[in-house]
């Protein structure tokens, strides 16, 4: 979620307390779940950071060798500038240019196949995580589970993540439900950029 439509949506949700939680507050249930703590600490969310881990050291090897490389290209085009004819030195120059413009591009794929990776393991686990959240709310009678990215306060004994995270990992044998339907945005491991 955007921090704007966080901001909209913490406000919202300020000012439906403020305005209710006067006449309501004895019998408003509301907590809080941090959602994205709860997709990563899951069972399945520690093991896609784990793969996802894997793919992102794989590329970044990848990358770095390419890179290693092109410094020493560098390197030796710069001691060979003095007996090269102009010719053959701007030759050597193209090349390097052109090999790192590659590099940059393969970094931008690189980052492009990580995110993908990322959504594909994490949807489903935010669909559980969101199923777990609506179980509670439905068995115990919440009135309002926000999230807690959302909110500036909440007390710690409003929070139900950790249950979340049981409630997740207890069904994530089952099919995933369609409680939800975005992954949030974690973190995404990226590789570095490589220097010019």
């Amino acid at each position: 979620m955007r921090p704007f439509s966080r901001f909209v949506l913490a406000a919202a949700v300020t000012a439906f307390v403020a305005l209710f939680g006067r006449t309501a507050s004895a019998q408003m249930k509301v907590a809080v779940v941090d959602v994205q703590r709860a997709v990563m600490q899951s069972e399945d969310g520690l093991r896609a950071q784990s793969l996802l881990k894997k793919v992102f050291d794989s590329r970044q090897q990848e990358l770095n060798k390419k890179q290693a490389d092109l410094q020493k290209q560098k390197e030796d085009i710069d001691k060979q500038s003095r007996v090269l004819s102009q010719a053959a030195l701007q030759k050597k120059v193209d090349d390097w240019q052109k090999q790192m413009v590659e590099l940059q591009t393969t970094f931008v794929e690189y980052n492009k196949e990580l995110e993908k990776k990322q959504k594909e393991l994490t949807d489903p686990i935010f669909e559980r995580v969101m199923a777990a959240v609506k179980r509670i709310a439905g068995s115990e009678a919440y009135d309002l589970i926000v999230d807690r990215a959302t909110v500036a306060f909440a007390r710690s004994d409003l929070d139900l993540t950790d249950r979340v995270i049981q409630m997740a990992n207890g069904s994530s044998g089952g099919s995933p439900s369609t409680a939800g339907s975005a992954a949030p945005k974690a973190p995404a491991p990226a590789p570095s950029a490589p220097n010019k």
